[in-house]
């Protein structure tokens, strides 16, 4: 998972990073929510952890920003070291999924982490995934478009499942860089899109079964399931 932490504690944002790394997530270091906010508009993140009291602006600022602003349903887990119901509510109330109170303990973050993100990204978790006429069996690394196995080379099969696990979001082209590539390599570009070329070719992803991989200008890919009475009909207008 793509994990931002936004925290203006050097301390507080090594120990949440250490232990996010040693889940096998990726994480991006934020210090100021400004700094955030602007990445949050040409980048994606699976998860934000956040500090509720920043140097620049307030927890329940960036998550407002987030929330209306931007219009992202980000899960967001906030850090407080406050233990007054009133604050915690407030946090939650502006949009934020769960909170912790100081001092960390890293069991706990840890755990709280993979809750969180198995509600938030239950398709994930799963052995068998349906989307319509394709079926993923992430064990064994097979789709099945109705029933016919469709073969796809590794990373093919790695950016196709990711988009389907995540079907409606958009996903920054960094943000499948490191889905599917992992952190270190350079020069994807072309590389994502012949992948992306290949997958809407392989899967026959357009309307007429029901999904749509739309390319984003400046940000990245979104694939759509497009309902059916929404698809043109010869001889209708």
């Amino acid at each position: 998972m793509r994990i931002a932490i936004l925290d203006d504690g050097p301390d507080q944002l090594r120990l949440i990073n250490q232990t996010m790394l040693g889940l096998g997530h990726e994480c991006h270091l934020y210090t100021e929510g400004r700094t955030l906010l602007q990445a949050l508009r040409r980048q994606t993140f699976d998860l934000l952890i956040l500090d509720w009291r920043l140097s620049d602006m307030s927890g329940t600022d960036v998550v407002k920003a987030i929330r209306v602003e931007l219009k992202s349903r980000l899960p967001i887990l906030f850090v407080t070291d406050t233990h007054e119901e009133a604050d915690i509510v407030t946090g939650l109330n502006a949009g934020a999924d769960d909170f912790m109170a100081k001092p960390l303990r890293a069991g706990e973050l840890e755990a709280r982490i993979k809750a969180l993100l198995r509600r938030s990204y239950p398709a994930q978790h799963e052995s068998e995934l349906i989307f319509g006429p394709y079926h993923f069996y992430p064990p064994s690394r097979v789709l099945k478009v109705r029933g016919a196995p469709v073969e796809l080379k590794n990373r093919e099969y790695e950016l196709a499942l990711f988009l389907f696990q995540n079907l409606g979001r958009l996903l920054s082209r960094e943000h499948l860089h490191e889905a599917v590539w992992g952190l270190g390599i350079e020069a994807l570009s072309r590389s994502l899109d012949t992948h992306i070329s290949r997958l809407r070719t392989k899967l026959e992803l357009r309307p007429a079964n029901g999904f749509l991989l739309l390319a984003i200008y400046g940000l990245g890919y979104r694939l759509e399931t497009i309902e059916a009475d929404t698809i043109p009909r010869s001889g209708t207008r």
